[in-house]
């Protein structure tokens, strides 16, 4: 029985000492030989070749050859996850069959080639040079993901960068919500390429979508050779955190908990004054207790914090730097008709001020 060559790609990896996401391991010049009907046993020629730079692992080469010997053809080897023998590691491997590997390249190309028109459209390629364009998209390949397929998970190294040509894949929370949409367009996965640090959030295909793909290699390949791609980068960033702090501050101005380490009190209560929110604000974990204030249509109506009421609690909490906040939204109906403290923004620029006469030095 005999394999052409195969290539094994580690897709997934769980506290293995030798090996990372993404190595290569080759597998040629395959020959098994039976020599003992009794006991099924087998003389195998299997030559393994490791990722560069990688030590070997027999306990693993071993197992790949008892999964190719259960298979009468490449093509019908499939994904599987091994377990080491030796260690507490874990990987799971995809294979390629090498001698179709330039057909897929081949056939990739010409699915790229059929939709260039449809790339120059992209903000992302309107950053490249026209002269540049076809010798750059040869560097990305094309790869068709099924609804709710995972593309990349979050804590994994970063491996690829990825364009949406056809689709549209979520951006998931840890608690597996989408937080937002990706569209024909758009990109994802670049942050963990340019920092170097692992992928931030999991994108999962929210139904049948095409992407557009290029390794890290080659990620930063372009972005040397292509300034005009740091800059767009650059606007991306700048664009992501103003919507991520718009869902941030959203979220503190509806049913919400907090800590006053991750936004001080004033920005607290300015959310919510800019937000027209109706409910009790509570404060706990502070210097003197818990604080306790009722707004209505952003307005300050009731405070209290250490044994003061009205304004004075109020300028009190602004003086705190640690503590954790709950906002219920809604009041009792008799806090509706309560009076306002004050203009609320005056209340804030006199307690701001408050703050920094306490904190100034006084002279001797």
């Amino acid at each position: 029985m005999g394999f052409p060559k195969i290539e094994f790609r580690i897709s997934e990896v769980s506290d293995c000492p030798l090996y990372k996401w993404g190595d290569v391991f080759q597998l040629s010049g395959i020959a098994i030989t039976m020599h003992n009907d009794q006991d099924n046993s087998f003389i195998c020629t299997t030559v393994v070749h490791a990722p560069p730079e990688r030590k070997s692992c027999k306990i693993l080469y071993g197992d790949l050859n008892r999964v190719i010997i259960k298979y009468e053809r490449a093509d019908q080897i499939p994904d599987c996850l091994l377990s080491c023998s030796g260690c507490t590691g874990s990987i799971r491997l995809e294979h390629t069959n090498v001698k179709n590997v330039d057909a897929e390249n081949e056939s990739t190309s010409n699915q790229i080639g059929s939709i260039l028109h449809l790339l120059s459209n992209f903000s992302f390629f309107k950053n490249i040079d026209k002269k540049e364009f076809k010798e750059i998209i040869k560097y990305f390949k094309l790869k068709t993901y099924p609804k709710d397929s995972i593309i990349m998970r979050k804590g994994d190294p970063g491996g690829f960068f990825y364009i949406v040509t056809e689709g549209q894949i979520e951006i998931l929370n840890d608690a597996g919500i989408p937080i937002t949409s990706l569209h024909r367009g758009e990109v994802f996965g670049e942050m963990s390429l340019i920092s170097e640090d692992n992928v931030g959030a999991t994108a999962q295909a929210s139904r049948q979508s095409r992407l557009l793909f290029i390794d890290h290699k080659h990620f930063r390949k372009l972005l040397e050779k292509q300034p005009g791609l740091q800059m767009y980068f650059a606007r991306l960033l700048a664009k992501r955190l103003t919507a991520s702090n718009k869902v941030r501050n959203d979220d503190y101005a509806s049913g919400m908990i907090g800590k006053l380490e991750e936004i001080p009190a004033e920005a607290l209560f300015q959310t919510l004054n800019a937000n027209n929110k109706t409910g009790i604000l509570t404060i706990t974990q502070l210097q003197k207790g818990t604080a306790r204030f009722s707004m209505r249509q952003g307005a300050l109506i009731k405070a209290s914090y250490g044994g003061n009421k009205g304004e004075t609690a109020f300028y009190e909490v602004l003086r705190e730097k640690k503590g954790r906040f709950k906002f219920t939204p809604g009041l009792p109906p008799e806090d509706l008709d309560v009076p306002e403290i004050g203009y609320f923004m005056k209340l804030l620029m006199q307690g701001l001020q408050k703050v920094d006469e306490q904190n100034t030095p006084k002279p001797n």
